[in-house]
């Protein structure tokens, strides 16, 4: 099992993620700003369209900053035009796709209020707390390493 080092530190929100400044900081020191950005600022399509048509293994490196909450995710689907059925089933979806299109080695920067790991094959190397002040819930970035190719058992499992 890798080391996991954690951080804190405080910066303004911002509802475009990337673009604060220690969140920026960690993107360019793990991933040399190279990632595919699964929920573009703003929405231009659903993430899970786009991962479908993605090879298996072929992803380097993944930032996956989706909807938090379930406002959140209503807004987004409302914005696309489309429905959500209102389930969490999505998560699992979303957390299918990364585990399937990253490459054995590949990072997924993790962006949500808690630290859970996409699937048990990852492993968390990096956690970076960034408080926002009293008022405003901490943005809790996760780097998860996906430790070997378990793409034929995931498949089996979904």
């Amino acid at each position: 099992m890798t080391e996991c080092t954690i951080s804190q530190t405080f910066a303004m929100p911002n509802k475009e993620t990337f673009k604060i400044k220690p969140i920026a900081k960690l993107l360019q020191e793990e991933t040399n700003n190279e990632y595919l950005d699964a929920f573009p600022h703003p929405y231009a399509g659903e993430f899970l369209d786009k991962a479908r048509k993605i090879q298996s293994n072929s992803i380097k490196n993944v930032a996956f900053d989706p909807p938090y909450s379930p406002r959140q995710l209503k807004e987004h689907y409302d914005s696309l035009g489309q429905s959500w059925d209102g389930t969490n089933s999505i998560w699992s979806q979303w957390e299918f796709q990364i585990a399937r299109i990253l490459q054995p080695g590949g990072k997924c920067i993790k962006f949500g209020w808690n630290s859970h790991l996409i699937r048990s094959d990852f492993e968390i190397t990096r956690i970076l707390l960034v408080n926002h002040g009293s008022h405003h819930n901490d943005t809790i970035v996760t780097v998860q390493k996906k430790i070997n190719n378990t793409l034929d058992r995931i498949t089996q499992q979904s």
